[in-house]
């Protein structure tokens, strides 16, 4: 029975510690900082925090929110941050315990720091998709299904659809409808999941929009045409869901 418990309490809270730095990732990298250098410090005051300051989750439970030193406001997007990839995390290894589980949990931790980034910044860096695209090939030699050639086919199928679909917007109505990112993303994502798994997550995707634009009209905020909506954070949500149903299918 304990062993039942392992990997999600063990992704669990690894995936806990590394929202922190997820979160570090999200706030530094759009601003052309690097996530590596320097200590993680209070953005109002400047003070370099301590190691009790960067316990994840029950430091900002601890100071209520606010800096030690200052006061100011610790903004609720680290906490989101923190909690969802330590729900990832845990999820992953109850779905799927062992290392296809392990597999899973890095797969949604890449996918969250790709949302969370487009969500601040509507930017999905090369770095990032390609990384995320790599793992997945790399899953296929080593016995995972499916296997590397349908990976293959299947990023550059997802790349294509959705490359030709922002062609297309373009020539139409000349303006970009797609940001640069989102094909690439989608790509890396076929990589993982493999092709009959992507029109699921286009359609994912596409709900997971429609339900974030009928609540922010819902809430008073106009919505016009220009406005932009991130698509990579839906792509990706929608890849983890999708994983998700396909792991407990498995069941």
């Amino acid at each position: 029975m304990v062993d039942v418990w392992v990997w999600p309490v063990g992704l669990g809270l690894l995936g806990l510690l590394l929202g922190s730095f997820i979160a570090t990732v999200v706030v530094r990298w759009p601003k052309g900082e690097s996530p590596l250098a320097g200590r993680s410090q209070c953005d109002a005051c400047r003070r370099v925090l301590s190691p009790l300051d960067l316990v994840p989750v029950l430091s900002f439970i601890q100071l209520r929110g606010r800096c030690r030193s200052c006061g100011a406001t610790i903004g609720p997007a680290h906490l989101a941050v923190e909690l969802s990839a330590g729900a990832i995390g845990a999820i992953a290894g109850w779905a799927a315990p062992g290392f296809e589980g392990g597999s899973a949990a890095i797969f949604g931790w890449l996918l969250l720091t790709l949302a969370a980034l487009d969500l601040a910044a509507y930017w999905l860096p090369d770095l990032l998709t390609g990384t995320l695209a790599i793992a997945g090939l790399c899953l296929g030699p080593i016995g995972f299904a499916p296997g590397i050639g349908e990976r293959l086919i299947s990023g550059v199928a997802a790349f294509g659809v959705l490359w030709l679909i922002g062609w297309g917007y373009r020539r139409l109505r000349g303006r970009d409808g797609l940001g640069g990112g989102d094909p690439k993303l989608f790509g890396a994502i076929g990589m993982w999941l493999g092709w009959r798994a992507l029109p699921f997550v286009l359609l994912g995707a596409s709900m997971l929009g429609l339900a974030a634009v009928l609540l922010l009209r819902a809430s008073g905020r106009r919505i016009g045409m220009d406005d932009r909506v991130p698509l990579g954070t839906m792509l990706a949500a929608a890849a983890w869901l999708v994983w998700l149903g396909q792991a407990l299918a498995l069941v």
